[in-house]
């Protein structure tokens, strides 16, 4: 796949037509978020990590999504103010798409595609703890919910997958950053 993702084509979430292809050469962190989920709070540190490594190259990419229990109702305009407002979000957010199922925008296909496993930091998975709230977990490959993440190295290429619940700043995440950002 490679640079096909920078070929894919997008919005931000001001509306305007864009891709990835504007951050070509650079590591992305692509996360589909939510502003009324129990994990909303990763905003915080995701914010924290885009400015700590943005001069390195990392880039984080937020794509808000609806597709669990209708956690994210707002518009985009809404979306931006409660980022902003909430969390101090500077990093870039896009228009609102659809993360799974027959809908699900060309970018999470690709993403899913090249990484069909999401690696879990906690000894219980995401999964687990779904069914413990009753929730009936999707197949993988699938998202699993709000805020799963994707590492994409500085050609394009989908390096790592990592569970909603893990936290920006858990180690295994910063050391998989921390690597890609010391590669050309």
């Amino acid at each position: 796949m490679s640079a096909a993702i920078y070929e894919i084509p997008l919005k931000t979430i001001a509306g305007e037509e864009t891709s990835l292809a504007a951050y070509a050469g650079k590591v992305l962190l692509v996360v589909n978020v939510a502003s009324k989920c129990g994990l909303t709070g990763q905003y915080e540190g995701l914010e924290k990590i885009y400015e700590k490594y943005a001069d390195q190259g990392l880039v984080v990419t937020g794509f808000p999504a609806n597709d669990f229990k209708a956690q994210e109702p707002g518009t985009e305009d809404e979306i931006q103010a409660f980022c902003t407002a909430n969390f101090g979000v500077k990093f870039p957010m896009f228009s609102k798409i659809t993360v799974v199922g027959p809908e699900k925008n060309p970018l999470y296909a690709a993403l899913i595609a090249a990484q069909p496993t999401a690696t879990s930091v906690f000894e219980v998975t995401w999964a687990e703890k779904l069914k413990g709230y009753g929730i009936t977990p999707n197949d993988a490959p699938e998202i699993g919910w709000n805020f799963e993440k994707f590492l994409v190295n500085r050609h394009g290429e989908v390096v790592r997958r990592f569970a909603p619940d893990t936290p920006p700043e858990a180690p295994e995440l910063i050391a998989a950053i921390e690597a890609e950002l010391a590669k050309p």
